[in-house]
């Protein structure tokens, strides 16, 4: 895992139940947050930023990776558009240029 970066695209996984989505991308950081091997980096876009709200349980264990030392990145203009620059409990706010940066030198794994 520490050769990938996450690319997280909404604050879900799955395209079923939006319930269920959220609990299944909790359950996904829970278990990943357990690892040996931790990612590279975890880069939110679109509604993936919304996951690092407190209104999100996910939030709680990207918050863990981060402590971890795992950045915990959030696009600038998705923070922007969704108006959660001051909501934001984990993570920091880095740009789509940053993504390619990363992108060149680590495998990407998206969860949508």
């Amino acid at each position: 895992m520490n050769r990938k970066i996450i690319f997280l695209t909404t604050d879900s996984m799955g395209s079923g139940d939006g319930r269920l989505g959220e609990q299944l991308l909790e359950t996904y950081f829970t278990l990943l947050k357990q690892q040996d091997q931790l990612p590279a980096a975890i880069f939110c876009v679109n509604r993936g930023v919304l996951a690092l709200t407190g209104k999100s349980m996910a939030s709680l264990h990207l918050k863990e990776l981060a402590d971890r030392g795992v950045p915990v990145l959030a696009c600038s203009t998705c923070v922007n558009y969704y108006g959660v620059g001051d909501q934001l409990y984990a993570g920091e706010v880095s740009s789509m240029g940053h993504f390619i940066e990363l992108s060149a030198q680590y495998e990407v794994i998206t969860i949508s």
